[in-house]
């Protein structure tokens, strides 16, 4: 039966998934680097995306499916289908977005999505009603299974590896085409028996295949504005130095980010006169001294990891985001205090919002006005040099000669 699938339908499931994917995984993403209750709002809308473009596709896919004339949609296991759907991506997120994400947690969790989603195709499938039979393929079930199971593997993957752009682009792809994947083996495999043998009919309220199609356009409608919402870039906030600089409640227009190591920038004394950024340390105290561990927070508590392992640290409104090398953390300490902690020979902060370790540097390259660098480690990653910091970066690497100060 699968010949006879409406291929312009077939296509939008793909779609749908991919884009259910990519805005789910984006906002899990999130989750990590977000402090208090947000957290649980990130996690709802990203289960809840998630499983409205794995339930949609899968009831597009059944709409394409050329099944019996009479055959009508049982409301309640239809209902079910969904809320397995949910139950499972929602778990499977929560128990990879808190603390240390082992190899043996993540596989776990992908066994219960994988599982939860072809659950959720099965329960959908025989919420079928009509004057028929459905028989399906026991070798294709074991194959559809594994293919569910592989996909949430690497869609969790997806959400540990922090990706974006592009590179998020082409997961959520493959994820929606992984997730499709499962669906259509499993209908390979399944087969509609008419005539003598008995009738596949429970009894409950249903609706048409027109009534389903409606509500399939919806949800297509909403994640497809949920996908380009978060495409829309967040506003910059403007850091905590900066925000200090304020008179009377009002924004300093001549505020700017600094890149030296200062909590706040000058304010604007009673006779317009501008007063000197206090450091770190406080006015009449020495500054802090190098640390050799950054604190990073996780949901159960604050960990500590080694500045060697340290790839950069980038701004994230009032806190950082640090890269081990793997994946990125959120830590307290806002851009300007963790260029203050950490020791200039081994750090350079190359941009507003950047930080760079000097020893992980494996790649420089010029672009536009600026540069980038890329860092090492098992994920490696790039990081933006703004076009006053080039010189200082180049000397740092060796690249350049630093010149002799005369005075």
């Amino acid at each position: 039966m699968f010949n006879g699938h409406d291929p312009y339908l077939v296509a939008l499931s793909v779609v749908i998934a991919a884009l259910g994917g990519y805005t789910g995984f984006g906002l899990a993403a999130r989750i990590r680097a977000t402090p208090g209750a947000s957290q649980r709002l990130l996690l709802t809308g990203a289960a809840a995306f998630l499983a409205v473009g794995i339930w949609t596709m899968h009831f597009i896919g059944m709409l394409a499916a050329p099944l019996p004339p009479d055959a009508v949609y049982l409301v309640l296991p239809t209902i079910v289908s969904f809320l397995i759907c949910a139950l499972v991506v929602g778990v499977s997120v929560f128990f990879v977005s808190i603390g240390e994400p082992s190899t043996a947690r993540v596989t776990a969790s992908a066994l219960l999505l994988g599982v939860g989603i072809a659950s959720m195709h099965y329960v959908g499938i025989h919420g079928l009603s009509g004057n028929f039979h459905i028989e399906h393929d026991a070798a294709l079930i074991g194959v559809a299974v594994l293919i569910a199971i592989g996909a949430a593997y690497g869609g969790l993957r997806i959400f540990l590896a922090r990706q974006g752009g592009l590179r998020l682009a082409l997961s959520a792809v493959a994820f929606g085409l992984a997730v499709s994947g499962m669906h259509y083996t499993a209908m390979y495999g399944m087969h509609f028996r008419l005539g003598h043998e008995p009738a596949h009919t429970v009894g409950g309220p249903a609706v048409s295949s027109q009534t389903l199609a409606l509500i399939v356009a919806i949800l297509c409608f909403l994640v497809a504005a949920a996908f380009l919402l978060f495409l829309v870039p967040e506003p910059r906030r403007r850091p905590v130095d900066a925000a200090v600089g304020e008179v009377a409640g009002q924004p300093d227009p001549d505020a700017a980010t600094i890149d030296g190591p200062t909590h706040a920038l000058g304010r604007m004394g009673g006779s317009g006169r501008r007063l000197m950024p206090a450091p770190l340390g406080g006015l009449g105290q020495p500054p802090p001294a190098h640390v050799s561990r950054l604190p990073v927070e996780g949901a159960d508590g604050t960990h500590f990891i080694d500045v060697a392992d340290v790839r950069s640290v980038r701004a994230d409104a009032h806190y950082t985001r640090v890269h081990d090398g793997m994946r990125e953390r959120m830590s307290p300490w806002s851009i300007s205090e963790a260029e203050a902690r950490l020791d200039p020979a081994l750090f350079v902060r190359v941009h507003r919002s950047h930080i760079v370790s000097i020893p992980h540097v494996t790649f420089i390259h010029k672009e536009g006005d600026g540069a980038v660098v890329e860092l090492d480690g098992p994920a490696p990653h790039r990081v933006p040099v703004s076009r006053a910091k080039i010189a200082e970066l180049k000397v740092q690497l060796g690249l350049a000669k630093r010149h002799s100060q005369t005075g």
